[in-house]
């Protein structure tokens, strides 16, 4: 499936965080959300973003926004990584799998970010490093595709900030 494009409604969601605790994207309804993809726990550039929020994550409060992040590793994985790295906001587990083991996640598709990508010579899918910012009515009112970690929080803040 495609990126959602600003101004479409953000698909519908329900996954477990770090706790096993459910969260729909309605349970955010009139404010903001970043919700950001990322492709794997405890990797550098992943913990580097993680981290990024997190130490944004007062600001994000103020603005009333609510921060969520998404790849398709277990909830184990996602307690282990919180733990290590600090990480206070929901980590959600996009880790339903097919038949033979295989990552099959449900979330990440209706997203646009789960795509086949390329790694010397092999070809596998995996989630490409994107964030969107949602608005309080459920919309798209932002979406960063293809992501660089440095400064990236700090773009999403003051979007946030934009919004009001």
């Amino acid at each position: 499936m495609p990126l959602i494009d600003p101004g479409k409604k953000a698909p519908a969601f329900t996954l477990e965080d770090q706790h096993a605790n459910a969260h729909r994207l309605s349970d955010y309804a009139g404010r903001p959300v970043v919700l950001f993809f990322y492709p794997k726990d405890m990797t550098s550039g992943c913990t580097d973003e993680a981290c990024q929020f997190q130490d944004l994550l007062p600001k994000f409060k103020r603005s009333k926004a609510a921060v969520l992040a998404i790849s398709i590793l277990t909830t184990k994985s996602k307690l282990k990584f919180a733990e290590k790295e600090g990480l206070t906001y929901p980590l959600l587990a996009d880790d339903r799998v097919d038949d033979n083991k295989k990552p099959d996640p449900a979330v990440c598709p209706k997203y646009g970010v789960w795509v086949e990508k390329s790694m010397y010579g092999r070809t596998y899918m995996g989630i490409q490093r994107t964030t969107y910012l949602i608005d309080a009515q459920g919309k798209v009112a932002r979406r960063w595709d293809k992501v660089k970690v440095p400064g990236h929080a700090e773009e999403v803040l003051g979007e946030v900030k934009l919004l009001g």
